[in-house]
């Protein structure tokens, strides 16, 4: 774990985002497409985390970001090459373009200044996506990243951040996947290798008494 110092030179609300990944009623909410992920998220206290560090970034004057995954009614567009897809595509609940399953869930709430950014296609938050071309018109050297899965969205968030030149933070905490033993295996594993594993208390900590600079 880095020391305090260290992770407040990383989120300098100036030039730090907060990315929510998938925190959409479809995905983690009560209605849940995936409802073995949504009880994890729940239980596991990712989501009341994740919300509580969009709170801690509403505060602070931190840019927040929310990241959903859509699909049209007609699927066009959408991927059709992976299992995933395809188990997706049969699911009950659809993630349906202006349908509540695409609304970011509660208790997370969207504040005025956040960006939602949706996507059609893909596994990831970033790839393909308008997300870095705004993070970089924000002056974003900083990416923090919660939400869901562990098992595939987060780490494809991480990977494509680093890649990109940012520098990757991860409250481990307000992150969940499945089965639960899942979500800190891969932390340990793979996401501690490029990335700054941090709790939320220890990124609250940091933005608890901002600095307050106006965002470029």
């Amino acid at each position: 774990m880095p020391s305090f110092e260290q992770l407040a030179a990383q989120l300098d609300p100036a030039t730090t985002v907060l990315l929510t990944v998938e925190c959409q009623q479809g995905v983690v909410g009560t209605d849940s497409a995936l409802p073995e992920l949504a009880a994890q998220a729940r239980s596991s206290g990712a989501l009341h985390k994740a919300a509580r560090l969009v709170a801690a970034a509403h505060e602070a004057d931190v840019q927040v970001m929310h990241a959903v995954a859509e699909r049209r009614p007609d699927g066009r567009g959408a991927n059709h090459n992976a299992r995933l897809f395809t188990a997706a595509a049969r699911l009950p609940v659809q993630q349906l373009c202006g349908t509540s399953a695409v609304r970011i869930a509660p208790p997370i709430e969207v504040g005025d200044e956040d960006i939602v950014v949706r996507r059609l296609h893909g596994l990831s938050p970033i790839s393909g996506t308008d997300v870095d071309a705004l993070l970089r018109n924000l002056g974003c050297r900083t990416l923090v990243i919660t939400g869901v899965s562990a098992n595939v969205a987060i780490p494809n968030a991480v990977f494509d951040a680093v890649n990109l030149g940012y520098t990757a933070v991860v409250p481990h905490d307000a992150i969940a996947g499945v089965p639960a033993d899942y979500t800190p295996a891969m932390v340990r594993n793979t996401l501690a290798l490029v990335a700054t594993i941090a709790t939320t208390d220890d990124v609250l900590a940091v933005w608890k008494r901002p600095r307050r600079t106006t965002r470029a």
